[in-house]
């Protein structure tokens, strides 16, 4: 079997047709050969591969950011500032996908143990579109209230304020994702929390044919670059 011949494992484009210059045969070669690497762990020669690719007219770099993401997070892992800074990059060029990017921003910093920023971050786009309508970043929203309101003094004293803040994520999140059994577990956590007594909420919520206005008087928290998790919390 020639070089011309041996199967592709992967797909660099959406486009399946075989290749049929030697240029685009060596391309789809280079790709495996990233791919492969990477499944291997060596992310210099994943990141080597990728360099040489992304220079290359037929591949569009910047949309395969989730590449990018994964081996620069493999390459730094003691440092996920730099994935952090790559994604709000990644945001602005690629506004259609602001969701999962953020998505992967939120994950980024609770890997980190910035929680505080996680939740600062939420807080700054979920009251907007279309960050307002997705379910998941409701419920990182909540989980990071709970787990941020958590006094170290004892597992299950949390702080007010912030408690009624993760129930009104958890409750938009319901709204959104009915089915969601997660979002009901933490639900009936807080109103064991409360002493079985459910709590209403400080956010105002108004529909209409125009969308959803959200509004809030909850304080906003101070800013702390980075949170210490504490024994039994909430993400053990």
């Amino acid at each position: 079997m020639s070089f011309r011949d041996m199967a592709f494992v992967f797909t660099p484009t959406l486009d399946s047709k075989e290749p049929r210059s030697a240029r685009k045969i060596h391309i789809r070669r280079l790709y495996d050969v990233m791919h492969m690497c990477i499944q291997k762990n060596d992310f210099d020669r994943a990141t080597r591969a990728w360099t040489v690719l992304a220079h290359c007219k037929e591949i569009n770099a910047q949309a395969k950011w989730s590449t990018s993401l994964h081996i620069l997070s493999a390459k730094n892992p003691e440092d996920p500032q730099k994935a952090v800074e790559f994604l709000r990059v990644m945001m602005l060029q690629h506004p259609e996908d602001r969701e999962p990017i953020l998505t992967e921003m939120i994950l980024c910093l609770i890997t980190a143990e910035q929680h505080r920023d996680a939740l600062d971050e939420l807080e700054l786009y979920l009251p907007s579109f279309p960050y307002q309508d997705n379910a998941v970043l409701h419920v990182y929203a909540g989980l990071l209230s709970m787990y941020i309101g958590q006094r170290t003094s004892g597992p299950s004293q949390f702080d007010p304020a912030l408690l009624r803040s993760a129930q009104t994520y958890f409750e938009r999140a319901k709204v959104l994702d009915p089915n969601n059994s997660t979002v009901e577990s933490f639900l009936q956590k807080i109103q064991k929390l409360n002493g079985g007594v459910p709590q209403p909420t400080t956010e105002r919520e108004e529909s209409d044919d125009d969308g959803l206005e959200v509004t809030s008087d909850r304080p906003k928290q101070k800013r702390v670059r980075t949170e210490r998790k504490s024994k039994n919390s909430i993400f053990d």
